[in-house]
């Protein structure tokens, strides 16, 4: 079975972490349960960065892509592991119009906004607190920074049972009518960072719909139906069985880089088992819960070998995928989709637990 000695060799180095970034300090949090678990996260960006879970024969493996040291993080790609803000994905055109008024924003992908602009919350420092069995943090973000509306206070907490549940939970208010989408964008290989592609993994995803996108990942409106097409994982299916097809959305996202609508009725934010990735090799399972209406799934599609995690292996195209737990993409410019407005006197709460475990082979 996993044992401390065995966590403690493969643990990331705590001081090639802490470091001083806009005058603030930068550390590494690590929480830890019975089971051998073990979760670094630093408060740049309140990123993940090292996820330590066994497998079916009690070997630890790292299942999140990261970075051995904060030099190396802010020099790479700054969404691995991160929280993402004030808005998750992308908004089409970086503009939006919210009580009759026209915010712009920094166009960073293309023509669009994606993640939250050129400063997102990825590349901020948090407040970090520690709090029972995880740790909390905060950040206040003020009223026109990147473009948005209000003064944003928000924080989030990561909670780690021992029952191998990773809890993250979101918490966000505002001082003027704004929009808010947050989400986690870890990249995992149940295999373990840096053994290579994800596409064996088997997926179950809860969505018989999907939101189509245009030439720039742009929601088109349209939620259509997965049936017949790659996007159907109604059934579990290996990521990589249909990821090379000729589907044109499949051509655009260059594989999957999609949001996917939860079956839900509309409205409902119960907690609801949404996915379970199982990796046949290690025999490691990872179940995704959430409140969020959608989840976007992507398959590391611009992972182009320059990235080097901490086993000293790069990061290649398909060696990971993300779930992201969120409100759909443009929703601000989507009057269809669910809103993501967010008024003074209203508090923004979001759930998405991650559970792991193992299957027999």
């Amino acid at each position: 079975m996993a044992t401390a000695e065995a966590a403690h060799r493969m643990e990331l180095d705590r001081d090639r972490f802490r470091r001083e970034i806009d005058g603030k300090p930068v550390d590494l949090y690590t929480i830890r349960n019975r089971s051998g678990m073990v979760v670094k996260i630093t408060n740049w960006g309140a990123k993940i960065q090292q996820i330590l879970v066994p497998d079916r024969a009690g070997a630890l493996g790292d299942v999140a892509l990261g970075y051995d040291s904060i030099d190396q993080l802010r020099g790479g790609q700054g969404a691995m592991g991160a929280f993402i803000g004030r808005y998750a994905n992308r908004i089409g055109q970086a503009r939006f119009t919210l009580d009759g008024r026209e915010y712009k924003l920094a166009a960073n992908n293309g023509p669009n906004s994606l993640h939250g602009g050129l400063k997102g919350f990825d590349k901020v420092v948090w407040k970090g607190a520690t709090v029972p069995g995880g740790v909390t943090f905060s950040y206040t973000s003020p009223d026109g920074e990147e473009g948005y509306p209000g003064t944003l206070k928000a924080d989030v907490t990561y909670t780690l049972t021992n029952k191998n549940e990773l809890k993250i939970d979101y918490h966000a208010t505002t001082d003027k009518a704004t929009v808010v989408n947050l989400t986690n964008h870890t990249y995992f290989n149940l295999g373990g960072e840096g053994t290579g592609t994800i596409e064996d993994h088997v997926l179950w995803l809860k969505a018989h719909n999907y939101t189509p996108v245009d030439a720039t990942l742009i929601p088109t409106g349209e939620i259509a139906p997965v049936a017949g097409t790659p996007f159907d994982f109604t059934t579990p299916t290996a990521i990589g069985a249909r990821i090379r097809d000729a589907h044109p959305q499949i051509v655009i996202g260059q594989g999957y880089d999609h949001n996917f609508v939860i079956d839900r009725p509309a409205g409902d934010t119960s907690l609801t088992l949404i996915s379970t990735v199982a990796d046949p090799t290690s025999g490691r399972v990872l179940k995704t819960w959430t409140t969020e209406p959608g989840a976007q799934l992507y398959t590391g599609n611009f992972l182009d070998g320059t990235l080097v995690g901490p086993s000293g292996h790069t990061y290649r195209q398909g060696d990971a995928f993300a779930l992201e737990t969120q409100h759909y993409p443009d929703s601000p410019n989507q009057a269809s989709f669910p809103s993501t407005t967010l008024r003074p006197g209203q508090s923004y709460r979001s759930r998405t637990v991650w559970t792991f475990s193992t299957e027999k082979r």
